[in-house]
């Protein structure tokens, strides 16, 4: 039994899929096919149940399964333990976040510092997914905008942005700085599909001002979203951070309810972090606090 054929397991283990595994894997599907075979001659049992193009674990591979994935944490952790010993000229900080253009900067600042460090950033697509992540150590971070309510993660609140309506120059209220939001309650809204973060904390803002947003477009692309307001289709809700970076449409301040969203980074107080990662958390924190 080695290394190898531990991870191989636990790749189709999850994904209850051989082909699939092994285009994960950068492998051919007989070569990964030979390699479970070879582990569960090894244990002398079956670990999965196979009929025609399924395979699912049985009774012994969800036992083995447990042990597996505990003892490659437990190396994965070692391995990060290792790195640190030789100080912050190697390693590795994962993250999930959909808010990267705010974080992009603090990003450069810190591998200007530290360039051999590198970053790997995902986009899941739910919290539950993102727990799962934080407490297996396949994540040292998740940045959102609501909290992960779940013993032994730590949330801490890092900074506060203002959310602004962005109106096309031809606009009725192009002339204007700010608004409330009950004064745009009969417009045409163009925004992010159902289940964007950034769509829920918006829709709650419209109910606080007494109305649900008639929203004629969605998409997935933020850029579709701007070229659609620029068109005159509609207006559409955008974070003051970004308007740096865009001059191609009229933003209002919204001055009643208070329109804003607190980000929050998140990690696993059970896990161990390592030094790329806490270093980074650090600056993070100090960045924001000033």
């Amino acid at each position: 039994m080695d290394f190898l054929q531990l991870k191989y397991f636990q790749k189709v283990a999850r994904l209850n899929h051989l082909t699939q595994a092994a285009q994960e894997l950068h492998i051919t599907q007989p070569s990964l096919s030979q390699t479970i075979a070879k582990l569960e001659k090894n244990l002398g049992v079956p670990l999965f149940e196979r009929q025609a193009r399924q395979i699912r674990l049985n009774k012994y591979g969800e036992v083995f399964l447990e042990k597996v994935e505990a003892a490659l944490k437990l190396l994965e952790e070692g391995q990060r333990e290792i790195v640190d010993m030789a100080g912050l000229e190697r390693g590795t900080v994962s993250i999930d976040t959909t808010f990267l253009p705010q974080f992009s900067d603090i990003i450069n600042i810190f591998r200007s510092s530290y360039p051999e460090v590198r970053f790997r950033i995902s986009q899941v697509s739910t919290k539950e997914r993102q727990e799962e992540l934080l407490e297996n150590g396949e994540l040292d971070f998740c940045i959102s905008c609501k909290p992960i309510k779940r013993n032994g993660i730590r949330n801490l609140p890092i900074f506060t942005e203002k959310i602004v309506l962005a109106v096309p120059f031809t606009h009725r209220f192009a002339n204007r700085q700010s608004i409330k939001l009950s004064e745009v309650a009969n417009e045409t809204y163009i925004h992010f599909k159902k289940g964007h973060s950034f769509r829920e904390d918006t829709d709650e803002l419209c109910q606080k001002a007494g109305f649900t947003p008639n929203i004629v477009c969605e998409t997935d692309d933020s850029k579709t979203i701007i070229e659609l307001v620029k068109s005159g289709m509609g207006v559409a809700f955008w974070l003051e951070t970004l308007l740096e970076k865009e001059n191609s449409f009229h933003h209002l301040r919204i001055i009643e309810p208070i329109c804003q969203r607190t980000y929050q980074l998140a990690w696993s107080e059970k896990r161990y972090l390592s030094l790329a990662a806490s270093t980074f958390r650090d600056l993070l924190i100090e960045h924001f606090a000033k």
